[in-house]
């Protein structure tokens, strides 16, 4: 791993904003490295389903340089390690909604990194089809987010999946920061 491929400490991101398109996620951020961050859902599909995002707001996967094209897949198998211990999963769906035809909700690249086992409820292509509708409307979900927040400071209600709050995504996004610490650790022995 290069200088550049190494996670940074997440106290660089003291007083800095980090944006998922238009919406600051810098709470829900766990790890970041020099081009890119990973963060929890506000409505994950499944367990441990996150987002890895390169920190330049681009729309298109053609928009980034070779090096943010890199780091952002090199981060993907970095973060699936430690995803695949704690959730313990079996396999992964990764997938890039590569602009607003292909049903992608924020015009930011995003990989939506999610755990699967056995039997879990997305089986089949259902996760692909969660993706494709509403379920996986991350946009809507951020701005009902971030409106409801300005309103009443609650989280937008959904039918099927309920967003998590502000503490709970928090809480999250340390636990998987400490557990990614644990995984760099260990590469490093």
């Amino acid at each position: 791993m290069s200088a550049q491929d190494q996670p940074q400490d997440m106290s660089s991101l003291a007083g800095r904003i980090i944006n998922f398109g238009k919406f600051n996620v810098t709470s829900q951020v766990f790890h970041k490295t020099s081009h890119s961050f990973a963060l929890v859902n506000l409505k994950p599909l499944l367990p441990g389903h996150i987002l890895v995002c390169p920190l330049a707001v681009q729309p298109h996967l053609s928009d980034l340089t070779k090096d943010e094209v890199a780091d952002l897949f090199l981060t993907v198998t970095h973060v699936q390690r430690t995803l695949k211990r704690v959730y313990r999963a079996e396999a992964f769906n990764v997938a890039v909604q590569d602009g607003e035809a292909a049903g992608q909700s924020v015009p930011h690249v995003h990989c939506h990194v999610i755990p699967r086992v056995t039997g879990d409820p997305g089986g089949g292509d259902k996760v692909h089809e969660w993706l494709e509708g509403e379920e996986g409307n991350v946009g809507r979900h951020q701005q009902e987010q971030q409106q409801q927040e300005r309103q009443a400071g609650q989280w937008a209600k959904d039918e099927e999946r309920k967003p998590r709050s502000k503490e709970e995504m928090e809480k999250e996004a340390q636990w998987l920061r400490e557990e990614m610490g644990k995984d760099e650790k260990e590469s490093v022995l």
